[in-house]
C-alpha cells in the first residue's frame, strides 16, 4: 500500500541535496578503485598465509574455533548470529582458499572499473566470513574499518549495472556517511591518545614511533633519527590532524576540501614512515569522498573525466529511497559510537555489532619506549648446555638478522610478524599459537614452513628449540663500518628449551 505523502516529500529532499551539493561521480570512480585495491591485498593476505594461520594443519585451526564457538553458544544458528560467517555451512581448507580466491579476483574487477551490488555484498560478506574466523590475526581496527567502508560502497552503485559510470547519479547521503566515518577515525584516533599515553600530551611520542612500531620500512629510521624539535612538530601536527580537521569535513565545500587533502596528505606521510598494512589505505578511501569533482577533475586523466561528465548527464536525477534508509539507520547505530568517544574509559578499534558497522577507532593510543624482539632459535644439540649453538629462524619481514635491509610490504600485512611483536610484550601462556608454531617447528612441518623465509634445519628437524628476547634499537644511519640496521642485545630466555616430541 502506498503512502501518499512519501514520494514528494522524497523528491523535495533529494532537489534540495541536488542543489546544494557538489558533483561526485569523479569521487565515486576514485573510491571504489581505492577500495578494490585495499580489498586486493587484504583477499592476497589471505591467499598466501590461510592454511598455516587457519588451516587444519595451521596455527589456530578455522574449523576448531567454529566448533567451540558452536558449543559455547549451544546451537549452530546462535552460533551464526554471534558471528555471521559462510563457513558456519562447510569449512574446510580447499573451501577457505576457494573463497580467498573468489575475494581476490573480485576485487580486481573493482579495481579495473567494475561494480554493482552483486559484486561489492560478495566482496563484503566474503570478508566479514573470514574476519569472524581469524581469530587473533583478524582482531585489528583496520578489518572492521574495510568492512564498513565495503558496506557503505554497496549503496554508491546500481542493483546490476557495473559499468565505471553508471547511470545513476551519486547519492549524496552515502557520501554524507563516508564524512561521518573519516570524522570518527580521525577524532577518536586523537582523542584515545590524549587520554591513554602521556607521550602525546609532551608532544614526545614520536621520538620513539618509528623506532617501536610493528614493521619499520626504510625510511622508519631516518624519520626516527629527525631532530626531536621536528619531531615535536610533527606530534602537533598529528592533534591538530586528527582534533581539529576532522570537524571541517561538515563545512561548506572550500573548508570540506581543505580538511580532506589535510587527512589524505597524514595518512601518506604515514605510508613513508612505516608498514600500517592497509590501516593508511583504507583510510584514504574514506578520506576521498571529502573531494568533489571540482577537485578530481585537475587529477584524473581527460577522458575519465570526459565520460563521468558525459555519464552524469544521462543519469537519474534522483536519489534512491535506499540511501536515506541506510542514512537513518547509521544514524542509530551511531549513538553508542558518540557515547564511547566523549566516554572518559574510551574504548579503540570497537565493534558495537557483529556486522562490523559504525564502529570506534583509534591507532597507537600508547606507544613503546623500547623496542622487544622474539628471536626463535633451534639447536640439534642433544643436549642443552650453556656452549649449546643456536641457530636463528628467519621469519619474513620481521626485524631479525641486524644487517638485514628494512624492508616495504604494506598495504600487504604479514600476520605472523604482527602477532609476534605484540607477543614480545606479552607471557607464552598466553599465545599458544606461538607454542604451537614451535612444535610445528621441531617435526619441520611443511605447513608451518610456509610461515618461515629462512629454516637452519632444512634436512633434519632441531632437537631444541627455544625463544629468546632481544631489545633493538635503530643503528644511526651513516655508522662507519657496521653496516647494521639495527643494534640489539639478549635480554633472556622468552620460552625455555623445548626438546622435540617428548614434551607433547
Amino acid at each position: 500500500m502506498a503512502i501518499p505523502w512519501i514520494t514528494p516529500l522524497l523528491d523535495q529532499m533529494n532537489q534540495f541535496v541536488i542543489s546544494h551539493s557538489s558533483s561526485y561521480e569523479l569521487t565515486r570512480f576514485v573510491l571504489l578503485r581505492l577500495l578494490g585495491l585495499v580489498y586486493f591485498f587484504a583477499f592476497l593476505s589471505l591467499v598466501k598465509q590461510l592454511a598455516p594461520l587457519l588451516g587444519e594443519q595451521g596455527l589456530t585451526p578455522a574449523t576448531r574455533y567454529l566448533e567451540t564457538i558452536e558449543f559455547w553458544a549451544r546451537s549452530k544458528r546462535k552460533a551464526f548470529w554471534k558471528l555471521p560467517s559462510i563457513f558456519w555451512l562447510y569449512c574446510s581448507d580447499h573451501f577457505m582458499k576457494a573463497l580467498a580466491w573468489i575475494g581476490l579476483l573480485l576485487s580486481i574487477t573493482l579495481i579495473v572499473g567494475f561494480a554493482n551490488v552483486p559484486i561489492l555484498f560478495l566482496l563484503w560478506a566474503i570478508y566479514l566470513s573470514f574476519v569472524h574466523i581469524g581469530q587473533v590475526w583478524y582482531g585489528y581496527g583496520w578489518e572492521s574499518q574495510l568492512l564498513e567502508t565495503g558496506f557503505l560502497a554497496m549503496f554508491l552503485v546500481p542493483l546490476l549495472d557495473p559499468h565505471p559510470f553508471p547511470s545513476i547519479l551519486t547519492p549524496i547521503p552515502i557520501i554524507w556517511l563516508f564524512w561521518w566515518l573519516t570524522f570518527r577515525l580521525y577524532l577518536g584516533a586523537g582523542l584515545i591518545k590524549l587520554r591513554a599515553d602521556k607521550c602525546w600530551r609532551n608532544l614526545t611520542c614520536l621520538w620513539y614511533h618509528f623506532e617501536t612500531q610493528p614493521i619499520p620500512n626504510p625510511l622508519s629510521r631516518y624519520f626516527h633519527f629527525l631532530p626531536k624539535v621536528i619531531l615535536r612538530f610533527g606530534t602537533a601536527w598529528n592533534h591538530i590532524v586528527e582534533l581539529v580537521a576532522p570537524f571541517f569535513l561538515f563545512w561548506p565545500q572550500q573548508g570540506r576540501i581543505i580538511a580532506g587533502l589535510l587527512v589524505i596528505s597524514f595518512q601518506v606521510i604515514l605510508i613513508l614512515s612505516g608498514n600500517l598494512s592497509f590501516l593508511n589505505w583504507i583510510t584514504i578511501v574514506a578520506g576521498a569522498a571529502s573531494l568533489d569533482d571540482s577537485v578530481l577533475q585537475h587529477v584524473l586523466p581527460n577522458i575519465v573525466v570526459e565520460k563521468a561528465h558525459a555519464a552524469a548527464a544521462l543519469a537519474e536525477p534522483t536519489i534512491p529511497l535506499i540511501s536515506w534508509v541506510i542514512l537513518v539507520i547509521f544514524a542509530m547505530l551511531s549513538i553508542p559510537v558518540v557515547r564511547n568517544l566523549f566516554s572518559h574509559y574510551q574504548a579503540m578499534n570497537t565493534s558495537f555489532n557483529q556486522f562490523h558497522l559504525v564502529n570506534t577507532y583509534g591507532a597507537f593510543g600508547t606507544v613503546g619506549r623500547q623496542r622487544h624482539e622474539l628471536i626463535i632459535e633451534g639447536t640439534a644439540d642433544k643436549t642443552v648446555t650453556e656452549k649449546t649453538a643456536w641457530k636463528e629462524y628467519e621469519i619474513p619481514y620481521k626485524p631479525g638478522d641486524p644487517k638485514q635491509h628494512l624492508p616495504i610490504i604494506a598495504p600487504y600485512q604479514p600476520r605472523l610478524s604482527w602477532q609476534m611483536w605484540f607477543a614480545a610484550m606479552s607471557h607464552p601462556a598466553r599465545e599458544e599459537w606461538l607454542i604451537r608454531l614451535v612444535k610445528l617447528l621441531l617435526e619441520n612441518d611443511k605447513t608451518a614452513l610456509k610461515l618461515i623465509k629462512k629454516n637452519p634445519f632444512p634436512n633434519q628437524p632441531p632437537q631444541f628449540i627455544r625463544i629468546s628476547l632481544y631489545h633493538y634499537q635503530f643503528a644511526k644511519p651513516g655508522s662507519p663500518g657496521s653496516g647494521q640496521v639495527w643494534v640489539r642485545g639478549r635480554i633472556g630466555t622468552w620460552l625455555a628449551a623445548v626438546e622435540g616430541r617428548k614434551d607433547y
